[in-house]
């Protein structure tokens, strides 16, 4: 399975930035999303089983047109096979030396480093474990969504939302289904995160993933391109982001009377 064209490459400039962001995060995590065209080839390729996935149920949060998404915020929670759920409200992009030494403190609070081909960003994450049923209770209008979120994530939430944003007023975008396997090949020794997101009109996101230290980052670059070459897995191709085509599939399928503009 030949490429099409030559991968995106950064820039001299763009490289030393993501070097400066890379010191001052906790990890790096290398993505790749492959075409649907050569999904099936792909997962040929890597002789992946997809009876060995877990099953995901992400939901996302925003207002009808996205207010949040705009500025780089995030919120989600997600309903996880046989775990616990969790929920996260993250922002990007962050830079690591002006996020504030208390926030750094926190256990859970983390900054991660995500390449891609041409691309990188460094978000800020606040992270929390949920009860199992709570993420649908909330979905379900049962309970206000900020329980979702811990006292920490909701004050995080304030310090970055637009002003007149409250998280019991926001939209639930979702969910959609995730099957998520871990592989790691023998050739290679490295975990790698396989994703497919299932949306509900047939199409469909593959993504690949990796994680490392900061100092191991240029390493596993190398090694991962290559390893990714030598299997013919195409790596050039433009690359989707599953939290922006999942919040802008979803939004549209608001009913009409939520489709109204923040204020």
């Amino acid at each position: 399975m030949p490429t099409t064209k030559a991968a995106p490459r950064l820039s001299a400039e763009q490289i030393q930035d993501a070097f400066r962001l890379m010191k001052g995060s906790d990890s790096v995590e290398l993505k790749l999303t492959i075409p649907e065209s050569f999904q099936q080839s792909t997962l040929k390729a890597l002789d992946i089983d997809p009876l060995d996935a877990q099953i995901r149920q992400v939901y996302f949060f925003d207002t009808p047109d996205l207010a949040l998404n705009k500025i780089g915020l995030v919120v989600r929670a997600r309903r996880v096979q046989g775990k616990a759920s969790d929920s996260v409200v993250k922002m990007r992009p962050v830079d690591p030396a002006t996020v504030g030494k208390e926030i750094r403190k926190s256990p859970s609070f983390g900054i991660e480093l995500d390449a891609m081909p041409g691309g990188y960003v460094c978000s800020g994450s606040m992270k929390g474990v949920l009860e199992t049923d709570s993420v649908r209770s909330a979905a379900s209008g049962k309970i206000p969504l900020s329980r979702l979120f811990s006292k920490e994530q909701r004050s995080f939430f304030a310090a970055h939302a637009p002003a007149g944003i409250e998280l019991d007023a926001l939209s639930t975008l979702g969910p959609i289904f995730v099957l998520k396997l871990r592989y790691v090949p023998k050739e290679l020794k490295r975990r790698f995160v396989v994703e497919l997101w299932l949306y509900p009109d047939g199409s469909r996101i593959l993504e690949l993933s990796t994680k490392s230290t900061p100092a191991e980052a240029l390493n596993t670059v190398v090694e991962t391109r290559a390893f990714l070459e030598q299997r013919g897995i195409e790596i050039s191709a433009d690359q989707q982001t599953k939290t922006k085509t999942t919040l802008e599939y979803f939004s549209k399928a608001l009913p009409p009377e939520m489709a109204t503009v923040s204020a």
